[in-house]
């Protein structure tokens, strides 16, 4: 028989855009001739809540009266939101935007409870345009429905998470087991509808789930009951970020009630092997190879790793692939006011990886001892662009997220030369670690090329704790590598932390300093604090005596094993700092506020910092760095001068100057050499040109120039060669 896949992922996960592991599978799939079919559930059942005929049985299948004012309002005005609902949907879906207009004169939305914040935030729009406006306005206005379903629908409901609280952290299966022995909820039986059409047309043999966080727990395991219930022919695996952070000691044999396999880790070669199991060919074998699987057996919850084969090299695991998602139908919504959330929330991305692992690996807060972190290896330039102008062709989109841990300097410089080699117009953006490697040259080679945000790590900023966080950069040198990314034009997102392990009140204080500077010298854009969480298969887990840490539970849960409680020798309530931490960000990333007292933040008696107030500005006082390598690469990125040849002359000696006129994008400049000079340059400039495939080293032009010309070091730190450097002439 043949075998035939269904691939999901279940709600909720992003509005915007889908959630890539589907998609990578099914490149993988396509690779083998496996026939594949992937939904998106969560989009299918947002689309379906949020529709004409979804609000109208929605209000009509209320569990219990509003009790609040604002559910009361929202229920009276119920005529104005069926009515509303669907040219909404659509002006977030890009199909309608005229309605921006309507939207915006404010008397179109019904308004309850979360415009009240609007006043507040009128400042924060004085730059939006009508259409960012109008898709905030309306993002408000589904967050409001989406309060009245958790009033008096579904207490669980949340659009980018559902029922997180039974997936978080869920050491025992008893609850999550319990919740789904009652009665589907109301979001449960529109997911069910939807499941039901798509399993009756797809008809698989194996239904793959793909669970990348604890808010998609829940659905997939309605989901898989479903499935199991109605058709219980079919075989049912689960997969994903979130079996293989938490479920990795699994031993509950309830969970098997659910599901036939779990899978860990790289999902293409334990897919590869359950479909083998599943042909004709495998009933001749005496036994069945499993890669990284968890199944039931005799009873007993084992884990079978007899397969032979290894794991697939990046080169082999084909382009994602994303025929039969609704590409057309995810909507756009805008938040809250932060750049890089609005990022994720905002527009449609290809979603890449340049690398598997993360090149660094040594964070002591990070699942370093797992595989997905563990195992690097990069891909190469070409087969990325190869892969992008696949992914151009089949989405109609050129935007591109790179979900990388950290992206490796050296692979981002080779894929922007790439990208301005083959001319592409793309726009992209990915995850880093503020490493010195991010000179100021490179970040503009990364600006030309279309990269226009990047995220990292400051974690916390005290050099003491990015040590013993093991994050091999400095406070200072952060301040260095934001200001290039800054000064090339591309947004720097910082993720903060606070309450990290021997975290002193002092250290937190000092920290936020840093923040506050960063942001007043404008060098960081945006940025979020996280409050430190152990894990399980963190170095901090691993080796809590290291860090001064003590575990509160020894307890390995039969389900889930991940987030564990902990006591910190200090003995600080890192909770109280939270509000205080971000609220001081919020008007940070607004520009104001920097002439608080750091005290002003927090309700309680917090130490005076020990920062500098000028520690960022000191460390961004430019050294002009005279010394280059000599195996450094230079880069061309402009075109070619027109040259005109004219004469000079001084205290009646003449001699031939040239003139060399260039057109940036932007601008035209103009710079004067003498004519051999000129000649040599405009022979050099076609040699280093990102259009040609040889790339040329520092020596490798020096040694040119010394052919024929002398004092190449005084030319090249000349005036002329200095303003080729503002337009494009790159050392990287």
């Amino acid at each position: 028989m043949k075998t035939k896949l269904f691939v999901i992922t279940p709600p909720f996960t992003q509005l915007n855009t889908p959630y890539p592991a589907t998609a990578y599978i099914k490149g993988f799939l396509n690779t083998k001739n496996i026939e594949s079919v992937q939904a998106d559930l969560g989009i299918d059942v947002i689309l379906e809540l949020f529709s004409k005929k979804g609000l109208i049985n929605l209000f009509q299948s209320i569990n219990q009266q509003p009790t609040t004012d604002n559910c009361k309002r929202i229920f009276a005005l119920q005529d104005e939101y069926i009515k509303t609902i669907d040219p909404v949907i659509q002006f977030l879906q890009g199909k309608n935007p005229t309605l921006a207009l309507q939207i915006c004169q404010e008397d179109f939305l019904p308004e309850a409870s979360r415009f009240a914040q609007l006043e507040e935030l009128d400042w924060a729009f004085g730059t939006m345009g009508t259409q960012d406006k109008a898709k905030h306005l309306a993002t408000l206005y589904l967050e409001d429905i989406s309060d009245f379903i958790v009033e008096c629908i579904d207490e669980n409901f949340g659009f980018s998470r559902y029922a997180e609280r039974l997936g978080r952290s869920a050491n025992s299966f008893d609850e999550l087991y319990e919740a789904l022995q009652q009665e589907p909820t109301y979001i449960d039986s529109i997911l069910i509808s939807i499941l039901k059409e798509k399993i009756e047309a797809v008809k698989p043999t194996l239904f793959l789930i793909s669970v990348p966080f604890p808010g998609n727990l829940y659905s997939a395991f309605r989901s898989a009951q479903w499935v199991k219930q109605n058709h219980p022919e079919i075989k049912i695996s689960m997969g994903g970020g979130f079996p293989n952070t938490e479920l990795r000691s699994l031993s509950d044999k309830r969970v098997f009630e659910f599901f036939d396999f779990i899978t860990l880790d790289d999902g293409e070669v334990p897919i590869e092997e359950l479909v083998e199991n599943m042909s004709s060919r495998a009933e001749s074998r005496d036994e069945k190879y499993y890669k990284r699987t968890f199944l039931l057996e005799n009873g007993e919850v084992v884990y079978k790793n007899n397969s032979l084969k290894h794991d697939y090299k990046q080169a082999y695991v084909g382009t994602p692939d994303y025929s039969d998602l609704p590409l057309d139908k995810y909507i756009s919504v805008i938040e809250i006011v932060n750049p890089m959330h609005r990022m994720w929330s905002d527009g449609r991305w290809n979603k890449l990886t340049m690398a598997h692992g993360c090149y660094w690996g040594k964070c002591t807060f990070c699942d370093i001892s797992l595989d997905y972190i563990k195992v690097y290896e990069p891909v190469a330039a070409s087969l990325l662009c190869d892969r992008m102008e696949e992914l151009i062709l089949q989405t109609g989109q050129n935007g591109f997220h790179f979900v990388d841990e950290a992206a490796p300097p050296a692979l981002m410089r080779a894929l922007a030369l790439e990208i301005l080699k083959r001319k592409l117009a793309v726009t992209w953006w990915t995850n880093i670690r503020f490493e010195k490697s991010f000179s100021k040259d490179l970040c503009l080679l990364l600006k030309a090329s279309g990269c226009i945000a990047v995220s990292g790590g400051l974690e916390v900023a005290s050099d003491r704790l990015l040590k013993l966080i093991d994050k091999g950069v400095t406070v200072e040198q952060v301040a260095k590598v934001t200001r290039n990314f800054t000064e090339a034009g591309i947004m720097v997102h910082a993720y903060l932390m606070y309450g990290y392990p021997t975290q002193t009140i002092q250290e937190t204080i000092d920290s936020l300093e840093m923040v506050r500077q960063l942001f007043e010298a404008g060098v960081l854009q945006s940025g979020f604090w996280h409050q430190f969480a152990l894990t399980a298969h963190s170095p901090v887990g691993l080796y809590p005596e290291q860090f001064g840490v003590t575990k509160k539970t020894e307890l390995i849960g039969t389900f889930a094993n991940n987030d564990i409680e902990y006591t910190d020798s200090t003995g600080i309530n890192h909770d109280k700092f939270s509000f205080g931490l971000k609220k001081s960000l919020f008007n940070f990333m607004h520009g104001i506020c920097f002439d608080y007292e750091l005290q002003d933040w927090f309700d309680f008696k917090i130490p005076k910092t020990k920062i500098h107030p000028d520690f960022i500005f000191n460390a961004l006082e430019e050294q002009n760095d005279f010394n280059t390598k000599p195996n450094a690469k230079v880069v061309w990125l402009g075109g070619k001068p027109s040259a005109e040849i004219f004469t000079k002359s001084k205290k009646g000696r003449s001699w031939e100057m040239m003139s060399l006129t260039f057109h940036d994008k932007k601008e035209s400049f103009t710079i004067q050499t003498s004519k051999e000079e000129g000649e040599w340059l405009i022979e050099i400039l076609g040699k280093i040109s990102i259009l040609n495939t040889k790339n040329y080293t520092f020596q490798e032009v020096k040694n040119d120039f010394e052919t024929s010309l002398e004092d190449f070091e005084l030319f090249w730190y000349s005036k002329p060669i200095n303003t080729l450097r503002e337009f494009g002439l790159l050392v990287l």
